[in-house]
């Protein structure tokens, strides 16, 4: 059954899979600074590439005991959200930071999850975020902070609006509450011009990395067979769940940490509350608290 689900891989080999959906199937935690433990939805879009077609099958197939599409793609999508959650946790401390931050936080998670993906033979070419919202209570605390500055700029402004509006009504009582109405309807327009201005959206042209050798991290040529820099062949059979190190076939333990080849790498339990994360997640998904 193996021999010809890998013939049939070697045809997707180098082939980019766009516009592949992710998202939070249940809203992950996040310890704000300012609001406290808050539950956070995510969505968006990735690209990916068969660069190594018998380590896919080797990894997902035959360590992690994935199947069909379905149970691929929703591993995938599940690495995807906890490495979100670890890159949130240490480096956000607020929602209220988190406007303008979208391009980062996008170029920060695909450098972490184009190692794990290569680990299962996969080339992550592009990832984007299109939406990270909160619960609609938090979503209308950040408003009601939004108009509370608003306010206070209003406030300063209706002041210095009356001011100007008592010293033309000293001159003029009959038009003082028309040079009033005039005055701020001049100045409304300008005080909220810079909160429409639309930011612009990422581009969505996808450009295709240069592919790096798995085992010394060197640019080799996609049709290259070995790498010119150390050797190694780029046809990867499987690798040591432990430490990465490129295993040989039929080989039954790793040669460098001696870990066993069919060993499969356990879920990390958070202590708080006891949830199932992936193996080297830093924040658990379901109370947002630092793992050991």
């Amino acid at each position: 059954m193996t021999s010809p689900l890998r013939a049939e891989v070697y045809f997707v080999n180098m082939k980019i899979f766009p516009n592949l959906k992710w998202g939070t199937r249940d809203p992950v935690a996040f310890k704000d600074s300012e609001l406290g433990l808050v539950r956070l939805r995510a969505h968006g879009v990735f690209n990916i590439q068969v660069v190594q077609p018998v380590l896919f099958i080797n990894s997902l197939v035959g360590t992690m005991g994935k199947y069909t599409t379905e149970e691929i793609e929703e591993y995938l999508k599940q690495v995807i959200v906890s490495r979100l959650n670890d890159y949130l946790g240490a480096n956000l401390d607020s929602l209220f930071n988190l406007p303008g931050r979208y391009d980062e936080i996008s170029e920060g998670l695909q450098d972490r999850l184009r190692e794990d993906f290569s680990h299962f033979g996969l080339g992550l070419t592009q990832l984007y975020i299109s939406s990270i919202t909160p619960p609609p209570e938090v979503q209308h605390a950040i408003d009601d902070k939004s108009r509370l500055s608003v306010i206070q700029n209003l406030d300063r402004l209706v002041k210095l609006k009356a001011a100007m509006a008592m010293e033309k009504a000293a001159e003029s009582t009959g038009e003082a509450g028309a040079g009033m109405g005039m005055g701020l309807g001049f100045m409304m327009p300008a005080m909220f011009a810079d909160m429409f201005k639309s930011q612009g959206a990422p581009a969505a042209t996808m450009v295709a990395e240069e592919m790096k050798c798995p085992d010394c991290g060197h640019p080799i040529a996609k049709d290259a067979k070995f790498c010119p820099h150390c050797g190694h062949q780029q046809l990867v059979f499987s690798q040591c769940t432990n430490c990465d190190k490129n295993l040989p076939p039929n080989a039954r333990f790793c040669p460098k940490c001696g870990q066993p080849v069919d060993s499969k790498p356990k879920p990390k339990i958070c202590t708080h509350c006891k949830g199932e994360n992936l193996p080297d997640s830093i924040f658990c998904n379901q109370c947002g608290g630092k793992l050991d």
